[in-house]
């Protein structure tokens, strides 16, 4: 699988999120899924980091956050004591993350664009790779420019959605257009990532996977939880070598 373009921005999903902007913050709103989410994932970064790097503190390590919407998990790693970067194309979410930031006392280095044109940070101890790789347009271009900014020893967490027959079943049929948990249009099932896919990718840029593990929802209590079903949502934890 061969880079392309140029860019990893696709304008409409850019467009897309900058609608969505106002509603980040509301955990009661349309992104409830994503504040769920965050619920489950950011114990979970902080977990794996505190035992890949021997800590009981993210104090002192430089983490990026790639398709950062407007400072979720940024602001989990923050206030853990982590150096944050947060990157995103929509501008909207960006202000946004930055007033957030501001309300909560935070520093939080937010910037806007694509990730390849991310220039003079250097690399990083851990690159957050959370539910983005679904929605850029030149998925090579991306993993390329995403591992070259993890560091040697540093970690990337990957999560994204398996393309199978019940994740469209169950993240556009069931989530989009009969619970409505989503926006419909919220994802293009013909972009979604395979768990293989996503391991040749993260080889060719220098990382082997450590650990991976499903993602599963709660049709009840809406609450998520790790399985090892991987058909639909998925996390993988990857270290450079």
């Amino acid at each position: 699988m061969e880079s392309s373009q140029t860019t990893t921005e696709d304008q409409r999903e850019t467009d897309k999120f900058n609608r969505l902007a106002v509603q980040w913050w509301d955990p009661q709103g349309l992104m409830w899924p994503l504040h769920r989410l965050n619920d489950m994932r950011a114990p979970f970064v902080t977990e794996k980091i505190q035992q890949h790097f021997k800590t009981v503190s993210l104090k002192g390590l430089r983490i990026l956050d790639i398709g950062c919407g407007a400072g979720l998990l940024a602001e989990r790693m923050a206030k853990q004591g982590a150096t944050v970067t947060g990157i995103d194309v929509a501008a909207k979410n960006i202000g946004i993350a930055r007033q957030h930031a501001q309300t909560q006392g935070l520093v939080i280095d937010y910037r806007c664009g694509a990730v390849e044109a991310l220039k003079d940070v250097g690399d990083f101890d851990v690159v957050l790779n959370m539910e983005v790789i679904e929605h850029v347009s030149d998925l090579p271009l991306f993993m390329s420019r995403t591992c070259d900014l993890t560091g040697a020893g540093g970690l990337m967490f990957l999560a994204t959605i398996n393309r199978t027959w019940f994740s469209w079943l169950t993240t556009i049929v069931g989530a989009e257009y009969i619970l409505g948990w989503l926006p419909r249009g919220t994802h293009t099932w013909q972009r979604y990532v395979t768990p293989e896919e996503a391991v040749l990718s993260l080889q060719r840029g220098g990382l082997s996977v450590l650990s991976r593990t499903g993602v599963g929802m709660s049709l009840w209590s809406r609450n998520l939880f790790l399985t090892g079903n991987m058909r639909a949502n998925y996390m993988m934890v990857a270290t450079k070598i």
